[in-house]
């Protein structure tokens, strides 16, 4: 990944990260909790793409995975985010502009959902049961509840923050640059030996002419 997309996700993951562990898990809301890493991953994989949303997601959740307090193994959210992410980066329209909020909204969604069933399912085959306790319907149920109030807050920001690392002026200018200066530069040279070439011809007639003009003064 470019320099500019590694800060700005860096910067927003561990945003999301602190405000996470801050504030959005002392909340003691029913059922799940608002999972904002998940939309930080979401909203820069719908513009980055799929690629860059498997590695955003697997450094949020290894991160989620580290952070105290963690309870579960380390790597399990990360598989889980880096899974999401790499299917929500496939959404992205060719242009990398959405022109409805629909797509996200079902991507949210999507990602409500799946990341829920995909965290169960990783705990059961290592032994965590703590979904069948707190019961998987309502976990489904409010994940895709909180994570749709949630959405339109932070995924359009996000959005619209990763559109300006990828339209980035000085970026575009330095590209620009150098796709462009192999042309340049061969048009330079091509227009600077037809002026040699010129010069040449003119200093070749010019003294010609004074040779002429010098003949005639002896013939004189």
């Amino acid at each position: 990944m470019r320099l500019n997309r590694m800060l700005l996700s860096t910067t927003l993951v561990v945003v999301a990260l602190v405000i996470q562990v801050s504030v959005l898990a002392r909340l003691q809301l029913p059922g799940a909790v608002p999972d904002l890493l998940l939309l930080v991953v979401l909203g820069l994989a719908l513009v980055y793409g799929h690629t860059a949303g498997a590695l955003i997601g697997f450094g949020a959740g290894l991160l989620a995975d580290l952070a105290p307090p963690a309870d579960h193994a380390a790597g399990r959210y990360a598989l889980v985010l880096c899974v999401i992410g790499y299917l929500a980066g496939l959404a992205r329209p060719e242009n990398g502009r959405l022109k409805s909020a629909t797509v996200p909204m079902l991507v949210v969604v999507g990602a409500a959902i799946g990341s829920t069933l995909l965290y169960a399912g990783v705990g059961a085959l290592v032994g965590d049961t703590a979904a069948r306790h707190v019961g998987l319907v309502s976990l489904l149920f409010t994940a895709t509840i909180y994570d749709l109030l949630l959405a339109p807050f932070t995924v359009p920001l996000i959005m619209a923050l990763a559109r300006r690392t990828e339209n980035d002026p000085l970026a575009e200018s330095q590209s620009g640059g150098d796709v462009s200066s192999g042309w340049l530069s061969s048009g330079t040279g091509l227009r600077i030996g037809n002026q040699r070439g010129g010069l040449r011809m003119k200093a070749a007639r010019t003294r010609a002419a004074r040779a002429g003009r010098i003949k005639g003064v002896k013939r004189l």
